[in-house]
């Protein structure tokens, strides 16, 4: 079946415990939160290894951005006037059609079933749908290339 308009179903690995309660724009790289795995499908043995890489990409849902919220034409990214009006898939805002999240954090440690992570901009409670290691040879080949808008974006999101 090309496209069209299949349903597909993912079950949560876990959830993110602590860090910010409340998903604010910017000064993520200093949220430190917990990835729990889920106990009823997991083992200590699905995370092995994983200690051995520096940082993780997170796959996540914005749960709590409601169905009326959520875009799928274009719009001024933060709503600000002085950046151009682009389709919610030229930005990486939450409230997109499937609100799935991505993001690469820094691994502080792995303790059984929790993985201890630094920058990741998820709020406490968050559904976690996979986490994956960043292996040098999946980074982007290349340069890169962004709008300025994008790059004013990024400036305080990380740090405040």
């Amino acid at each position: 079946m090309a496209g069209g308009n299949r349903t597909i179903a993912v079950q949560p690995i876990g959830h993110v415990e602590g860090g910010r309660i409340v998903p604010e724009d910017d000064g993520w790289d200093a949220s430190r939160a917990v990835i729990a795995l889920d106990t009823e499908r997991f083992t200590p043995a699905s995370l092995r290894g994983l200690d051995e890489f520096s940082h993780v990409e997170v796959v996540f849902v914005f749960d709590q951005v409601a169905e009326a919220e959520v875009t799928t034409g274009a719009r001024r990214p933060r709503g600000r006037t002085d950046w151009p009006e682009v389709g919610i898939f030229a930005q990486r805002g939450r409230n997109r059609p499937n609100r799935l999240g991505v993001s690469t954090c820094r691994l502080v440690s792995v303790r059984g079933l929790r993985l201890e992570v630094q920058g990741l901009d998820a709020v406490h409670g968050t559904p976690v749908l996979d986490v994956k290691p960043v292996m040098r040879g999946f980074l982007p080949r290349g340069a890169l290339r962004e709008p300025a808008w994008a790059a004013e974006i990024m400036a305080r999101y990380w740090n405040d």
